[in-house]
């Protein structure tokens, strides 16, 4: 039964995108339907905990994106940035490479956890500023995290 179900879903899913690829030149881009993976992708959400910092930025902040919204300080900026980063096919939450060369610097105890869906895939990841490599990392990451030395 569940495999009946399965198959007859996938040819209604295949005859509808078969008939939006007929269609004229003259129809409208909102016409066509949406690609199979956008259908079943969860929407964009995240939650972003940052603790440990000396200025008042401590805090849990929720970011929904497509639309922007939640209760970050800056939903709209956050949801660029990220848009921007995943465009230039960088994974915004892809952690220092293990054999990264870093310079010995510090700055702060700052740390972040962004956890959630982006784009379909699941996050859990968190940010420091212990190094030069992971300082970097979170500047990549304003305004979804707090810029350094100012307090939101």
């Amino acid at each position: 039964m569940l495999r009946r179900l399965v198959v007859t879903a996938a040819a209604s899913l295949a005859s509808v995108a078969a008939l939006g690829a007929g269609l004229p030149a003259t129809a409208h881009a909102e016409a066509a339907p949406l690609p199979l993976p956008t259908l079943l992708a969860a929407p964009d959400h995240l939650t972003v905990t940052v603790s440990g910092s000396e200025r008042r930025i401590d805090g849990t902040y929720r970011l929904d994106c497509s639309p922007a919204g939640g209760t970050h300080p800056d939903p709209e900026a956050a949801c660029r940035r990220l848009d921007q980063l995943t465009a230039e096919r960088r994974d915004p939450f892809a952690p220092v490479p293990a054999d990264a060369m870093c310079t010995q610097q510090y700055g702060g105890s700052t740390t972040a956890r962004v956890t959630g869906r982006w784009q379909g895939h699941a996050v859990d990841t968190t940010y420091s500023r212990t190094n030069g490599c992971e300082i970097a990392r979170w500047n990549a990451m304003v305004p979804v995290l707090p810029a350094p030395g100012r307090a939101r």
